[in-house]
C-alpha cells in the first residue's frame, strides 16, 4: 500500500457538500484534514474556498500495474471524475469552481507529464494546501514553511458527515 495525498477544494456551491460527497466517493480514505477557509492564490477575483487534504492508503505503481493496482494517471482519472461529478466547469484557469482535486503526493513516487506533476509542483508555495498537510503529513514539510507560504487561512474543525 502507498501513502497517497490529495488536495480537494471549493469555492461555488455547496461547498461543504461538494468536499464531503468527494472524500466519500474515494477508495482508501485514512484520514481527512481539517477544513481550511482559504484565500484563492492566482486567477481572478472569486469567493473563499474551503480546503482539505485527504490521505488515502492504497496499492499505486508507476509501471507495469497488476489487477487491483493503481497508477498515477488512475489517481488523477478519479480526480477529474469527481470534479465532473461536482459539475465543474473548466472556463477559466484558477477560475471559480465547485470542485478541485490534485494529486499532491504520492510516496516513493514522481511523475512529470504534461497533464500530471507528482510532487505538485506548487504544494510548497501555498498556505491552502501546507496548513492541512501539516496536520497529515508533517514528515513532508520544508522548515520555515509557515513564513513562506502564500495566502491566508482559517482552520474551520472538521468535515462535517
Amino acid at each position: 500500500m502507498t501513502r497517497v495525498l490529495l488536495g480537494l477544494g471549493s469555492n461555488l456551491g455547496d461547498r461543504e457538500g461538494h468536499l464531503r460527497r468527494a472524500v466519500e466517493a474515494l477508495p482508501g480514505v485514512v484520514a481527512v484534514s481539517d477544513v481550511y477557509d482559504t484565500d484563492p492564490v492566482g486567477g481572478p477575483e472569486q469567493g473563499r474556498f474551503l480546503n482539505v487534504v485527504v490521505a488515502l492508503d492504497v496499492p499505486v505503481v508507476d509501471t507495469d500495474p497488476e489487477p487491483g493496482d493503481h497508477t498515477p494517471q488512475d489517481l488523477l482519472a478519479v480526480c477529474r471524475r469527481l470534479e465532473q461529478d461536482a459539475r465543474r466547469v473548466r472556463d477559466e484557469r484558477w477560475g471559480p469552481r465547485t470542485l478541485d482535486v490534485d494529486v499532491l503526493w504520492i510516496d516513493g513516487i514522481e511523475v512529470d507529464e504534461p497533464d500530471l506533476q507528482v510532487p505538485h509542483p506548487r504544494m510548497f508555495e501555498r498556505r491552502f494546501v501546507l496548513a492541512p498537510l501539516s496536520e497529515l503529513a508533517p514528515d513532508l514539510l520544508p522548515d520555515g514553511w509557515e513564513d513562506r507560504a502564500v495566502g491566508e487561512v482559517d482552520r474551520l474543525g472538521p468535515l462535517p458527515s
